[in-house]
């Protein structure tokens, strides 16, 4: 069982909204994962963004809860950059107003957080890091780029079985204006209705 305030959040989202040209892409991970599903295999998701700071674990949290949520399992997911810097914090702050618990392990340039999304399973351990840093998997993951830099960076990225360009555009946009708090929620909900429609749509043996 997720917390119940997810639960909540989960329940407002409009796979509606999403556009048909959007679920092409996302039908490229729906198949991914089915595939894995079908074999009985390890399912691991690796979200890469430039920095591994914002819309990477954005993407990692809500598709490890959601794969809980839904009942799929083997599902593991990671996150990583072209480069590390550091989790933005109002990352963290906006998947907290969607009902996570959230703890600081470390105070350091690039904290390590402890992200829970249930009190029966383990957190997500979330802070930035290489896509190909020992933490990852380094071979059979299908590798996800959030971003449109690493998507043009990275047109292979070693070890994956399929890259998938699932974009979103970057909240860093609206630091420091009075729409800053509202947009990170804003994207953050707007990877939750993607990632629950992708989950929704699979087939459990």
């Amino acid at each position: 069982m997720i917390y119940n305030s997810i639960a909540r959040t989960l329940g407002q989202l409009e796979s509606k909204s999403i556009p048909d040209e959007r679920k092409e892409i996302l039908q490229q991970l729906i198949d991914f994962i089915q595939n894995k599903i079908k074999d009985g295999a390890i399912i691991n998701l690796n979200f890469i963004c430039t920095h591994n700071s914002r819309r990477s674990h954005l993407s990692q949290v809500w598709a490890q809860t959601l794969a809980h949520y839904h009942n799929i399992g083997n599902v593991f997911t990671y996150s990583g950059g072209t480069e590390a810097t550091a989790l933005f914090p109002l990352v963290a702050k906006a998947l907290e107003t969607s009902g996570f618990k959230i703890e600081k392990l470390s105070d350091t340039s690039n904290p390590v957080y402890a992200i829970k999304y249930s009190e029966v399973t383990h957190p997500i351990i979330g802070f930035s890091k290489p896509f190909d840093a020992a933490f990852n998997p380094s071979s059979e993951f299908a590798a996800i780029m959030t971003c449109d830099s690493a998507n043009e960076a990275c047109p292979f990225v070693p070890g994956s079985e399929q890259r998938i360009p699932l974009t979103y555009e970057d909240p860093k946009a609206f630091d420091n204006t009075p729409q800053q708090a509202e947009m990170y929620l804003e994207r953050s909900l707007q990877i939750a209705t993607e990632l629950n429609y992708v989950f929704s749509n699979l087939k459990t043996l």
